[in-house]
């Protein structure tokens, strides 16, 4: 059973799902989970297969599009700030916490990808937040730094050049986050494993949404650069701590980001790794998507 929310963020207005169990009992307040997706990534996609699966195992929850993505307002368009992205988790609990049948003393999140470190990064000071879950989760500013040729700094100077030339011209800048086809990745020299799966997940009608653009506002990269999502999270983060790794290695990071958070953490639980899995795999595949999810209830519901 889904419910179709409008959450008010400030001036805008976020568009969210909430997924309840069928057989859910008004008189009993159930717990909940905020789901926190990857980059480029809408409510329909890989936060609604997670999200589904816990609601059917009786815990609801709640998917959104972030703050200018989507069907969520917000300008300028197809913005990855991710500030903001944390935020978008905050005005989500505090729907919650006002929603009939919720209880607000048992809300957890769970971020995949991108979004883990978007989750952890929220949990630090925000502390309603009483248990974290991640998925092959990612810290998108290192992994930026990661991807500049000639170092951050340097990337940060042409990202200046391209918003002084913004600025002058009055236009935008958008850039894709995904080769569109395996065509265009394989033009790119892009034949890895990992970019092959992302492109068939979110550019094909495997996983593709209308609603999920493959574009990135180009003047948002420079916050994504100076970005840390555990920035303090060893000192801050006391909540419980769940991690699901995708067993194959591959090239977004996201292994040894779980590794890293791991060891960091104040209060881990509990370490999956899901043998055979890769990435994007962790995205769809039932067989891989039902194992996180069978360890993801247990801990929420032994830790909220």
């Amino acid at each position: 059973m889904i419910q179709h929310l409008t959450i008010p963020r400030g001036p805008i207005k976020l568009a969210a799902d909430l997924h309840l169990p069928d057989d859910a009992d008004s008189s009993t307040a159930l717990r909940a989970v905020v789901l926190s997706t990857p980059g480029s990534s809408v409510k329909e996609q890989i936060g609604a297969n997670y999200a589904s699966r816990l609601a059917a195992r009786g815990i609801a929850a709640l998917v959104l599009d972030p703050a200018h993505q989507g069907q969520s307002e917000g300008e300028p368009r197809d913005l990855e700030d991710p500030y903001r992205r944390g935020e978008d988790i905050s005005y989500a609990i505090d729907a919650l916490t006002t929603t009939p049948g919720i209880d607000p003393q048992r809300i957890g999140v769970l971020g995949i990808c991108a979004g883990g470190g978007y989750a952890v990064h929220t949990a630090r000071t925000d502390h309603r937040i009483k248990a974290v879950g991640t998925v092959v989760p990612v810290n998108i500013g290192a992994a930026f730094r990661g991807f500049s040729p000639d170092g951050p700094a340097a990337a940060l100077d042409a990202l200046a050049d391209a918003r002084t030339q913004e600025a002058r011209s009055r236009e935008t800048t958008r850039v894709n986050w995904l080769p569109e086809t395996l065509e265009d990745a394989t033009a790119a020299g892009l034949t890895d494993t990992d970019t092959t799966q992302a492109v068939t997940y979110y550019r094909t009608e495997r996983g593709g949404n209308e609603h999920s653009t493959n574009r990135r506002l180009l003047r948002g990269d420079s916050l994504l650069l100076g970005y840390d999502a555990f920035h303090l999270a060893d000192r801050l983060m006391t909540q419980p701590l769940q991690i699901v790794l995708a067993g194959r290695v591959g090239n977004t990071g996201s292994y040894e980001t779980g590794t890293q958070l791991w060891k960091m953490a104040s209060n881990p639980v509990d370490l999956m790794v899901i043998d055979g899995a890769g990435h994007y795999e962790m995205y769809d595949e039932p067989a891989y998507v039902d194992a996180a999810v069978e360890r993801l209830t247990d801990f929420y519901v032994d830790n909220m």
